[in-house]
Protein backbone atom coordinates (compact mmCIF):
# COMPACT_ATOMS: atom_id res chain seq x y z
CA UNK A 1 0.00 0.00 0.00
CA UNK A 2 1.21 3.52 -0.80
CA UNK A 3 0.83 6.47 1.55
CA UNK A 4 0.60 10.26 1.39
CA UNK A 5 2.78 12.02 3.98
CA UNK A 6 0.46 14.44 5.78
CA UNK A 7 1.35 17.09 8.37
CA UNK A 8 -0.78 19.56 10.30
CA UNK A 9 0.34 21.68 13.27
CA UNK A 10 3.35 19.45 13.85
CA UNK A 11 1.41 16.17 13.74
CA UNK A 12 2.37 13.71 11.03
CA UNK A 13 0.19 10.98 9.57
CA UNK A 14 0.58 8.49 6.72
CA UNK A 15 -2.68 8.58 4.79
CA UNK A 16 -3.36 5.58 2.54
CA UNK A 17 -4.13 6.30 -1.09
CA UNK A 18 -7.60 4.87 -1.76
CA UNK A 19 -9.03 4.55 -5.25
CA UNK A 20 -12.70 5.62 -5.21
CA UNK A 21 -13.27 5.78 -8.96
CA UNK A 22 -11.60 4.77 -12.20
CA UNK A 23 -9.55 7.98 -12.29
CA UNK A 24 -10.02 9.23 -8.74
CA UNK A 25 -7.88 8.60 -5.65
CA UNK A 26 -8.11 10.04 -2.14
CA UNK A 27 -5.40 10.29 0.49
CA UNK A 28 -7.83 8.94 3.08
CA UNK A 29 -8.15 11.36 5.99
CA UNK A 30 -10.13 9.62 8.75
CA UNK A 31 -10.26 11.55 12.01
CA UNK A 32 -13.10 9.77 13.78
CA UNK A 33 -10.70 7.83 16.02
CA UNK A 34 -7.71 10.21 16.03
CA UNK A 35 -8.02 11.89 19.43
CA UNK A 36 -4.57 13.48 19.25
CA UNK A 37 -5.27 15.14 15.91
CA UNK A 38 -8.74 16.37 16.97
CA UNK A 39 -7.34 17.88 20.17
CA UNK A 40 -4.59 19.61 18.16
CA UNK A 41 -6.75 21.08 15.37
CA UNK A 42 -9.91 22.04 17.29
CA UNK A 43 -8.35 25.01 19.14
CA UNK A 44 -6.85 26.23 15.84
CA UNK A 45 -10.18 26.01 14.03
CA UNK A 46 -11.88 27.69 16.97
CA UNK A 47 -9.63 30.75 16.51
CA UNK A 48 -11.10 31.21 13.02
CA UNK A 49 -14.78 30.79 13.90
CA UNK A 50 -17.05 33.79 14.41
CA UNK A 51 -19.23 33.95 17.51
CA UNK A 52 -21.98 31.33 17.24
CA UNK A 53 -24.77 29.91 19.39
CA UNK A 54 -24.80 26.33 18.13
CA UNK A 55 -22.53 23.90 16.27
CA UNK A 56 -23.98 21.47 13.72
CA UNK A 57 -22.44 18.56 11.80
CA UNK A 58 -23.46 15.47 9.86
CA UNK A 59 -22.72 11.97 11.05
CA UNK A 60 -20.21 10.50 11.30
CA UNK A 61 -16.69 11.86 10.75
CA UNK A 62 -17.49 15.43 11.83
CA UNK A 63 -18.90 14.38 15.20
CA UNK A 64 -15.61 14.07 17.10
CA UNK A 65 -14.41 17.47 15.88
CA UNK A 66 -17.75 19.11 16.68
CA UNK A 67 -17.74 17.54 20.14
CA UNK A 68 -14.28 18.93 20.88
CA UNK A 69 -15.19 22.39 19.56
CA UNK A 70 -18.38 22.45 21.65
CA UNK A 71 -16.39 21.39 24.72
CA UNK A 72 -13.83 24.16 24.16
CA UNK A 73 -16.65 26.68 23.73
CA UNK A 74 -18.35 25.52 26.94
CA UNK A 75 -21.50 24.51 25.06
CA UNK A 76 -23.72 21.87 26.62
CA UNK A 77 -24.56 20.19 23.30
CA UNK A 78 -24.48 20.34 19.49
CA UNK A 79 -26.70 19.19 16.63
CA UNK A 80 -26.09 16.19 14.36
CA UNK A 81 -27.76 15.63 10.97
CA UNK A 82 -28.37 11.89 10.66
CA UNK A 83 -27.90 9.73 7.55
CA UNK A 84 -31.16 7.87 8.09
CA UNK A 85 -34.54 8.67 9.56
CA UNK A 86 -34.75 7.30 13.09
CA UNK A 87 -38.02 6.05 14.62
CA UNK A 88 -37.77 8.57 17.47
CA UNK A 89 -37.68 11.57 15.13
CA UNK A 90 -40.66 13.90 15.36
CA UNK A 91 -41.38 16.33 12.50
CA UNK A 92 -37.99 15.72 10.84
CA UNK A 93 -36.49 17.87 8.10
CA UNK A 94 -34.50 16.22 5.29
CA UNK A 95 -32.37 16.99 2.22
CA UNK A 96 -30.68 14.76 -0.35
CA UNK A 97 -27.01 15.08 -1.33
CA UNK A 98 -24.37 13.42 -3.52
CA UNK A 99 -21.09 12.99 -1.64
CA UNK A 100 -17.63 12.37 -3.10
CA UNK A 101 -16.84 10.18 -0.08
CA UNK A 102 -19.87 7.88 -0.30
CA UNK A 103 -20.06 8.05 -4.13
CA UNK A 104 -23.86 7.93 -3.99
CA UNK A 105 -27.01 9.87 -3.24
CA UNK A 106 -27.69 10.22 0.47
CA UNK A 107 -30.46 11.80 2.54
CA UNK A 108 -29.63 13.76 5.70
CA UNK A 109 -32.23 14.06 8.46
CA UNK A 110 -32.68 16.54 11.29
CA UNK A 111 -35.00 15.71 14.17
CA UNK A 112 -37.71 18.29 14.83
CA UNK A 113 -36.45 18.93 18.37
CA UNK A 114 -33.00 19.71 16.94
CA UNK A 115 -34.63 22.01 14.39
CA UNK A 116 -36.21 23.88 17.30
CA UNK A 117 -32.82 24.08 19.02
CA UNK A 118 -31.27 25.98 16.08
CA UNK A 119 -34.24 28.12 14.98
CA UNK A 120 -33.15 31.77 14.99
CA UNK A 121 -29.67 30.86 16.25
CA UNK A 122 -26.24 31.59 14.73
CA UNK A 123 -24.93 28.19 13.66
CA UNK A 124 -21.47 27.02 12.60
CA UNK A 125 -21.56 24.03 10.27
CA UNK A 126 -18.63 21.71 10.97
CA UNK A 127 -17.12 18.87 8.90
CA UNK A 128 -13.80 17.07 8.70
CA UNK A 129 -13.21 17.79 4.99
CA UNK A 130 -15.01 20.00 2.49
CA UNK A 131 -14.35 18.77 -1.07
CA UNK A 132 -17.11 19.34 -3.63
CA UNK A 133 -19.13 21.24 -1.04
CA UNK A 134 -22.25 19.11 -1.55
CA UNK A 135 -22.31 17.68 1.98
CA UNK A 136 -21.84 21.06 3.65
CA UNK A 137 -24.53 22.49 1.31
CA UNK A 138 -26.93 19.79 2.49
CA UNK A 139 -26.22 20.58 6.14
CA UNK A 140 -26.70 24.26 5.32
CA UNK A 141 -30.03 23.52 3.64
CA UNK A 142 -31.19 21.60 6.72
CA UNK A 143 -30.11 24.42 9.02
CA UNK A 144 -31.89 27.04 6.91
CA UNK A 145 -35.06 24.92 6.66
CA UNK A 146 -35.05 24.87 10.44
CA UNK A 147 -34.73 28.67 10.55
CA UNK A 148 -31.08 28.86 11.60
CA UNK A 149 -28.72 31.66 10.64
CA UNK A 150 -25.65 30.01 9.10
CA UNK A 151 -22.72 32.03 10.47
CA UNK A 152 -19.87 29.76 9.34
CA UNK A 153 -18.95 26.64 7.37
CA UNK A 154 -15.74 25.14 8.69
CA UNK A 155 -13.56 22.05 8.32
CA UNK A 156 -10.08 20.82 9.05
CA UNK A 157 -9.33 20.39 5.34
CA UNK A 158 -10.57 21.80 2.04
CA UNK A 159 -10.14 20.07 -1.32
CA UNK A 160 -10.80 20.82 -4.97
CA UNK A 161 -12.77 24.01 -5.70
CA UNK A 162 -13.61 24.49 -2.01
CA UNK A 163 -10.06 25.76 -1.45
CA UNK A 164 -11.01 28.92 -3.33
CA UNK A 165 -14.41 29.52 -1.72
CA UNK A 166 -14.44 32.65 0.45
CA UNK A 167 -17.32 31.25 2.56
CA UNK A 168 -15.33 28.24 3.79
CA UNK A 169 -13.12 28.29 6.89
CA UNK A 170 -10.43 25.61 6.89
CA UNK A 171 -7.00 24.91 8.32
CA UNK A 172 -5.19 23.20 5.45
CA UNK A 173 -5.54 22.40 1.76
CA UNK A 174 -5.74 18.69 0.98
CA UNK A 175 -5.79 16.85 -2.33
CA UNK A 176 -7.80 14.52 -4.49
CA UNK A 177 -5.62 12.72 -7.05
CA UNK A 178 -5.61 11.18 -10.49
CA UNK A 179 -3.61 7.92 -10.65
CA UNK A 180 -0.84 7.84 -13.26
CA UNK A 181 0.26 4.73 -15.22
CA UNK A 182 3.67 4.83 -13.47
CA UNK A 183 2.07 4.43 -10.02
CA UNK A 184 2.36 8.09 -9.02
CA UNK A 185 -0.55 10.44 -8.32
CA UNK A 186 -1.32 13.89 -9.73
CA UNK A 187 -3.21 16.34 -7.46
CA UNK A 188 -6.45 17.68 -8.97
CA UNK A 189 -7.80 21.18 -8.49
CA UNK A 190 -11.21 20.23 -9.87
CA UNK A 191 -13.10 17.03 -10.65
CA UNK A 192 -13.28 18.25 -14.28
CA UNK A 193 -9.57 17.30 -14.51
CA UNK A 194 -10.46 13.69 -13.70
Amino acid sequence: MRYFDFEIFGLRRKLPYVQIGENLVLASFVVISDTELIQKVAPELLKKLPEVDVLMTAEAKGICLTYELSRLLGMKDFVVARKSRKPYMQNPVSVTVNSITTQKEQTLWLDGCDAEKIRGKRVALIDDVIATGESIAAIEALAKQAGAIVAAKAAILAELESVHRPDIIYLKEHFVFRPNPDGTYTPLETLAQE
